[in-house]
This record gives structure tokens, sequence and C-alpha cells, in this order.
């Protein structure tokens, strides 16, 4: 099976990596060209295109003029070392050892808007820049454009790598709509995490975000290699409830947390 998650806003450049070990991104070339997009934009564009403050969006100008590969652990930092945010936080890539790193390596993918696909590895320089965005480019109106086929093409290559027939969702809906389903040659498993909240079970963002770095991490710890082995997920007081499940929408719960 091969896992996707999302990628996050909030970047830690300031601490050193984990591990020493490191791989380039695949599809720099097409980073390359949004870059030179993005180049042309001013802060006050950059603010308006992304909703985002004058400060964010200066900080993120700063970061589109400083882009340069070829990327070394001088300049760029792992992804999954680099990123933070809920999800981030359940995967503690970090805290993982090289055997289990490996396994992320391998089994998991982070979908990004300006990178495309990321493996954890990866070496990438921080950047601002959401899926949804509606960035005009050479190739369409948004990323989902530009993207095109390219990103499905990238996770079939690696499920054909891996003998694999199963992509485990664990993307937000912004990120997964960057693939196309029709195209995958896998079942799409997508795993939902509900809490208790008033007496009924609600999908809450927070804790749903953090359950999906959590089962990544599960996986990894595991060597995980059946998707149907995830149905025994239980970090942090989830469980897999079989009643609220479908074939491929696979439902855990918690009660409390």
């Amino acid at each position: 099976m091969l896992m996707v998650i999302s990628p996050a806003k909030t970047l830690d450049y300031d601490t050193p990596p984990a591990t020493q070990t490191y791989t380039q991104p695949d599809l720099l070339t097409h980073s390359a060209e949004l870059i030179e997009t993005l180049r042309e934009k001013s802060p006050q564009d950059i603010a308006q295109l992304m909703s985002v403050s004058d400060k964010i969006a200066q900080l993120n100008v700063g970061r589109y003029a400083d882009w340069q590969p070829p990327f070394t652990p001088a300049n760029a930092k792992q992804a999954a070392l680099a990123f933070m945010g809920d999800v981030y936080e359940g995967l503690d890539a970090a805290s993982l050892p090289p055997a289990q790193l490996d396994y992320l390596q391998q089994r998991l993918r982070i979908l990004s808007g300006l990178y495309g696909v990321l493996r954890p590895l990866d070496l990438m320089q921080a950047y601002r820049l959401e899926m949804g965005t509606r960035l005009a480019n050479p190739r369409g109106k948004n990323l989902y454009e530009f993207w095109g086929e390219i990103v499905t093409a990238k996770l079939n290559e690696q499920l054909e790598a891996l003998g694999q027939r199963t992509l485990v969702n664990l993307a937000s809906d912004e990120y997964f709509k960057a693939v196309k389903p029709k195209a995958l040659n896998a079942a799409i498993v997508t795993p939902v995490f509900q809490d208790k909240k008033n007496g009924q079970y609600k999908i809450i963002s927070f804790y749903a975000k953090r359950a999906r770095g959590l089962m990544a991490r599960w996986a990894a710890e595991r060597g995980v290699v059946d998707p149907a082995a995830l149905r025994g997920f239980d970090s942090e007081g989830y469980a897999f409830d079989p009643a609220a499940s479908g074939e491929l929408n696979w439902v855990f719960r918690r009660e409390h947390h």
C-alpha cells in the first residue's frame, strides 16, 4: 500500500534534521516553472491571491526569490522534518529510527502545491503554495490544471514499484483533488477519524489531522504492508468501527481524548 498526506503551512527550518539521509524531489523542473510564475507577483498580488497578511506575503515573495536548486542540506531540509502542523505532530518523523523512516520513504507521499509529490526525505526549500490556490499559469487557471496527470502518474509509478494496488488517502480534500482517481491503478481507501462530542461522533479538524499523522506513524512502527492491517490502528484511543465503515471508507472513532 501507498499512503498520501497533505503538507503544512507551518515550517521549521531551525531545528537541525534528525537524519543526514536525504533525496531530491522528482518534479523540480515543474516546481521551477511555478516559481517563475510566482516571481512575477508583487507582495500585494500574493496577499490577495492567498488571502494572507502583508507580512506573510512579503515572506513568501522573499522565498520565491531565494528558491534555487540544487537543493543541499545547507539550503534545504527533508520535507517530513520541515513541515510542522497537526499531521506532522502526529507523525513525529524526527523521533523514528532509520528503518521506520525508510519505510515511510517507500510508502508515504506528501502532496504539494509547489512540488507535486514529495517523499518524506526529499529536500525542499521553504515555500507556501496551497494546492487550492487559483494561480493562473502556463498550463491553466489553477494548480490542479498545472499538475494535471503528473501527480497521479507519479503515484502510479510508486504503486507499481511496490507491486501494490491500494492507495490510503490520508490527505485533505483540497490536496487529494490533485489526484485523478480514474487514472490511478489502485483502490482508494479513505480513513475517517471521528471524536465524540455532545453525544455524537464528529470529524473535528484538529484531531482528524493529527490522527492522519498518527496512522502513518503507526504503520511505520509496524512495517504494515497489507492495508487491512490498518484497521488495527489504535493510537490515542481510536478504534476501527466496522458498523460505521464502508468497503473503502474506514471509520475510526474514539470516546474521549
